[in-house]
């Protein structure tokens, strides 16, 4: 039972992960990776990476994730630099999400530390079938 549920829990992880990565996604911010750091990290089991345009998207992205994460019942347990919004860190224990600005990703460079990491693909909206005109014979 314990094991079974172990699973559930690490499955809903990873789709609130992936849930997240997708907010950042509409909302324009660029270099979005999902990190699984089940066995690797004693704190989390996957990181969100992303980096903003500017200090005001990095909170509103932040929000829009917050909000996402009730929707989905996950429960913040802490963040730091929101007011900055420099290095936004959303704290969800099973998935940790950052949100950089483009000098303090390349600073703190999270994807060099947990290199050997996998990282997650992230889902590609279907795109809608090609439209074709029908030909039509002229008698």
């Amino acid at each position: 039972m314990r094991n079974k549920l172990a699973k559930n829990q690490n499955a809903d992880a990873k789709s609130f992960a992936l849930a997240a990565a997708k907010v950042a996604e509409d909302r324009h911010c660029t270099d979005i990776v999902v990190l699984d750091l089940k066995g690797k990290s004693p704190a989390t089991d996957y990181f969100v990476i992303a980096t903003g345009t500017s200090d005001r998207q990095g909170r509103s992205v932040a929000d829009e994730i917050c909000e996402k994460a009730r929707e989905l019942g996950h429960q913040r347990f802490g963040s730091a630099g929101y007011e900055q919004g420099r290095w936004v860190l959303l704290d969800f224990v099973d998935v940790v999400i950052h949100i950089f600005n483009a000098e303090y990703r390349d600073y703190y460079a999270l994807e060099l530390l947990w290199g050997d990491a996998r990282k997650l693909k992230l889902e590609k909206p279907e795109s809608p079938p090609k439209k074709t005109r029908k030909k039509t014979l002229k008698k």
